[in-house]
């Protein structure tokens, strides 16, 4: 019963902290407290229930486990997100992005090609990645070099449509105006076009840092060598070690938070003459 209060009393306080903070000027810091104040009153919300109401540690094990198991994996967990991160999902992010981008120009120079490359990219998007990751795992092997082909898959059509749209962004006054200065193709695209493209193409690298990070980790489920963050959930789940689960759910999530905040930390860099970061300054 103790633990049942304890997680209405630990509900109302994080309400009423969030409220308060609510009415406070919006500061850098009062935007930061608002988020963690939020997650600390999840977490305490959800070890409480875990205790009060007997659930068993296999359907749901309580954060303090959970976190005892993080630190004791600790290289284990290291190696896994060394293989699944920063080799699969990174490879194929740039290698996806890349491609995207290159092909976003070359239709935006040629548009018949538009009309033959974006139908190819909308396929190849809609493929199901349960059945598109067994056949690049048996073309490209079981390291992460089939993981980092998934992603490419994943990550190419979104940043391929955003491009395109954002290189269409600019209106016809300010095309002719780049040509009254006698501006060619490629001088508009760098002056003008590419620029005003940036707000899309950061949005297209925005969504490639989730779709990156998930592709990695579904596609090890269908094959890799003894690391991976895919393949020790897999395992974990099989064994019943639901804490080392979720210890590596907290990895990928710390992951995915970091790469989606750098990729918005260099967005904010390089548009910052932009109105959207303008309002939200």
């Amino acid at each position: 019963m103790g633990w049942l209060v304890a997680a209405v009393v630990g509900w109302f306080a994080g309400w009423q902290l969030n409220g308060y903070l609510a009415r406070r000027p919006a500061t850098k810091a009062i935007r930061l407290a608002g988020p963690i104040v939020f997650g600390v009153t999840v977490i305490v919300i959800w070890e409480c229930l875990v205790h009060g109401l007997n659930i068993s540690p296999i359907l749901l094990p309580p954060p303090s486990q959970v976190a005892v198991r993080f630190a004791h994996s600790l290289p284990l967990l290291w190696r896994d997100f060394a293989q699944t991160v920063l080799k699969g999902a990174l490879t194929g992010y740039v290698l996806g992005c890349g491609a995207a981008f290159l092909m976003a120009i070359s239709i935006d120079r040629f548009p018949f090609l538009q009309r033959g490359l974006l139908p190819v990219g909308s396929f190849m998007a809609a493929l199901p990645i349960i059945g598109l990751a067994p056949i690049l795992v048996m073309w490209f092997g079981f390291d992460w070099q089939s993981k980092a082909a998934v992603v490419v898959v994943m990550v190419f059509f979104p940043m391929l449509v955003n491009t395109v749209e954002g290189l269409q962004d600019t209106d016809a006054m300010q095309r002719d105006l780049m040509r009254t200065y006698a501006a060619g193709y490629w001088k508009t695209l760098l002056k003008l076009r590419l620029p005003a493209a940036m707000p899309f193409i950061f949005n297209g690298l925005k969504i490639a840092t989730t779709l990156a990070l998930i592709g990695a980790i579904v596609a090890e489920f269908f094959g890799s060598p003894t690391k991976g963050m895919g393949f020790r959930i897999s395992i974990s789940v099989g064994q019943l070690a639901m804490d080392l689960v979720w210890a590596e759910i907290v990895v990928a999530a710390i992951a995915g938070s970091t790469f989606y905040g750098i990729i918005a930390l260099l967005e904010k860099a390089m548009t910052f003459w932009h109105p959207s970061q303008r309002v939200r300054n």
